[in-house]
């Protein structure tokens, strides 16, 4: 099934005072069919990518993430806010353009040389996924991609991480 998810996307004035469009992904996740596409799709990046556990970014990281796991036959980690996990955490901060903020991982999460696939709903200036990929590094994981629904390249967060293969569905370049 070819999809273009493109159409699937809604566009709200989100910092209009930065010039910054906020991307929403609520008409894909509420068509079956077209969300399973797109599960589909970060599926066989990740499997292409050989992961065997897939992180995904709190809150919308979770929505994303958890059914390319679960279509891979793989595990799921949660990559939560500050204070929200029990037992002990590993912490990474990271800065976004309305402020910053902490990611949290159980310590215990990831094993040693385990290949990760991060997969989240937008990649825009790159700051929570940097600090994802500290996260899983810092626990002996090794990033091998990040999956995307939407990616923004015009705030250049690709940039930023030379190193990391980054998949996306759609790109929006301007507003």
């Amino acid at each position: 099934m070819t999809v273009d998810f493109k159409k699937y996307i809604a566009s709200v004035q989100d910092f209009p005072n930065k010039g910054i469009v906020f991307r929403d992904i609520t008409p894909i996740l509420s068509d079956g069919e077209i969300f399973r596409a797109a599960t589909h799709e970060l599926a066989e990046y990740a499997k292409k990518r050989g992961a065997d556990v897939i992180v995904g970014p709190e809150a919308r990281g979770f929505i994303v993430g958890c059914p390319v796991a679960t279509e891979l036959g793989v595990g799921f980690v949660p990559a939560r806010k500050p204070h929200k996990l029990p037992r002990e955490v590993e912490r990474a901060s990271y800065d976004l353009e309305y402020g910053s903020n902490s990611l949290e991982m159980h310590k215990d999460a990831i094993k040693p040389g385990q290949k990760v696939v991060i997969c989240d709903d937008l990649m825009a200036t790159a700051g929570t996924l940097h600090a994802a990929i500290e996260l899983i590094e810092r626990l002996g994981g090794e990033v091998v991609g990040a999956a995307f629904y939407v990616e923004l390249p015009d705030l250049k967060g690709r940039e930023k991480l030379p190193n990391i293969d980054i998949f996306s569905l759609v790109q929006y370049h301007g507003a």
